[in-house]
């Protein structure tokens, strides 16, 4: 038997609020509420774009993102250009969203592609980029992965 090819499908979050989370996820990053749910301290949205499921939010977490233990170690949302990492990087910056590194980085030394690495309200690292059009960006941790170490 072949093992099918698999694809990433949406990806769950837990978050410490719901509705924070909801608004940071659908004013900062653009998605659409597809749906919610549950009552309470239980509750749950569906978020994505066009219909398609790509994140969803469950409010059953106390406390905040920890890069010490195992999980989660970043999200990442790929655009078409460097121009709408740019435009992003923008928007969050207009939120006073904290950032890992200054502007747009390149993935590593001579890499073409790049970003922009930040937090969510639960301090949940995230990353925008674009697979091309970063050659001439900075790379904070040379030929180490730049999504690794933020």
């Amino acid at each position: 038997m072949t093992a099918p090819v698999l694809a990433t499908g949406h990806i769950g979050l837990n978050v410490t609020d719901l509705d924070r989370s909801v608004d940071f996820y659908r004013s900062a990053l653009g998605f659409e509420q597809l749906g919610a749910g549950g009552e309470g301290a239980q509750r749950f949205a569906f978020l994505g774009r066009d219909g398609k499921l790509q994140v969803t939010l469950w409010q059953q977490s106390g406390g905040e993102f920890s890069a010490e233990t195992p999980g989660l170690h970043h999200l990442s949302f790929q655009v078409d250009t460097i121009d709408q990492v740019r435009e992003m990087e923008s928007a969050l910056k207009a939120r006073n969203v904290a950032f890992a590194h200054d502007g747009v980085v390149a993935h590593g030394e001579g890499a073409s592609s790049g970003g922009i690495f930040f937090t969510d309200p639960d301090g949940i690292r995230l990353e925008i980029y674009a697979p091309s059009g970063a050659d001439h960006a900075p790379a904070p941790s040379g030929a180490a992965p730049t999504c690794g170490f933020f």
